[in-house]
C-alpha cells in the first residue's frame, strides 16, 4: 500500500491539532498561565489510567473528560481567587503525574501505557478516528470564534476553560499529554513574538509546517510520531526565539 494512502488520515489530523490548539494557544499565553493545558491534559489523563487499569479500556473517553473538566474548572477558579496561580497549577500537575503512576502501578503495561498518555503515535490514525476528532474540535473552534468573543465576565471564562478541557479530552486521547502542551505553546509562542502577520495566522502556518515536517521524519526515520512532533515544534520555537 502506498505511503500516502496510509499517512492521509494522520496528516488530516496533526492539521486539525494545529488548528484547535493554536487557538487556545494564542490566548493562554496572553494570560500568562502558560501551563494550564499541560495540567488539565495530566488531570485528563488519569481518567484513561484509571479505565485502562480497572475497566478494561471502557468509558475512557466521558472519564477523561469528566477529568479534564474538574480540572479546567479548578483552574478558572485559581486564576481569579489564588495568589501565584502558576505554582498552583504547576501542583496540579505535579498531583496528575503522581496519580497516574499510582493507579498505572499494579498494571504489567504500566510503563507503556504511561509513555503512550504522554505522547502518542498518530502516525497510523484511522480516517474513523480522524472523523471523530475533526466532529469534536471544528464545534469548538466555532464556539471560540463566533460565541466566546461575546461573551463577559465568569461566563466567559467558563466557556473558555470548558472549551479547552473538550479540546484536551479528545487531543490527550490522539496524541498524549506532551504533544498537546508542544502544540498549545510552541506555535503560539512563536507568533506572538513576531510582527509581520496575525498571531493565530502564523501560529496555523508555522505550526502546519512544523508538525508535517514531524510526520515525515517519524515516517522515513522511524522514530517515536508523539516524540518527534514535542522534538521538531519546539526546536523549531526555539530557533524562531533566536531569529527574532
Amino acid at each position: 500500500m502506498q505511503p500516502v494512502a496510509i499517512l492521509w488520515p494522520a496528516f488530516f489530523l496533526a492539521i486539525l491539532l494545529v488548528y484547535i490548539h493554536a487557538i487556545f494557544g494564542v490566548e493562554i499565553i496572553k494570560r500568562g498561565v502558560i501551563f494550564t493545558d499541560l495540567a488539565i491534559g495530566q488531570i485528563a489523563a488519569i481518567g484513561m489510567a484509571l479505565s485502562v487499569a480497572f475497566l478494561g479500556g471502557e468509558y475512557q473517553t466521558p472519564l477523561t473528560l469528566l477529568f479534564a473538566i474538574f480540572a479546567a474548572l479548578l483552574i478558572a477558579w485559581a486564576t481569579k481567587r489564588v495568589k501565584n496561580v502558576e505554582a498552583f497549577i504547576g501542583l496540579l500537575y505535579a498531583l496528575g503525574i503522581s496519580s497516574i503512576m499510582l493507579v498505572l502501578a499494579k498494571s504489567s503495561e504500566g510503563t507503556e501505557l504511561f509513555s503512550k498518555l504522554s505522547a502518542a503515535d498518530i502516525l497510523f490514525t484511522s480516517p474513523h478516528d480522524l472523523l471523530i476528532d475533526a466532529s469534536i474540535y471544528i464545534p469548538i473552534s466555532l464556539v471560540m470564534f463566533f460565541i466566546y468573543p461575546r461573551l463577559q465576565g465568569t461566563l466567559k471564562e467558563l466557556t473558555f476553560f470548558i472549551m479547552l478541557a473538550f479540546t484536551v479530552t479528545s487531543s490527550v486521547q490522539s496524541a498524549g499529554v506532551l504533544v498537546v502542551f508542544a502544540l498549545l505553546i510552541a506555535p503560539a509562542y512563536s507568533a506572538i513574538i513576531q510582527n509581520r502577520l496575525k498571531p493565530l495566522t502564523f501560529a496555523w502556518m508555522f505550526g502546519s509546517l512544523g508538525i508535517i515536517v514531524a510526520l515525515f521524519v517519524s515516517y522515513n526515520f522511524d522514530l517515536p510520531t508523539g516524540y518527534t512532533i514535542i522534538f521538531v515544534t519546539i526546536v523549531s520555537a526555539l530557533l524562531s526565539t533566536l531569529f527574532y
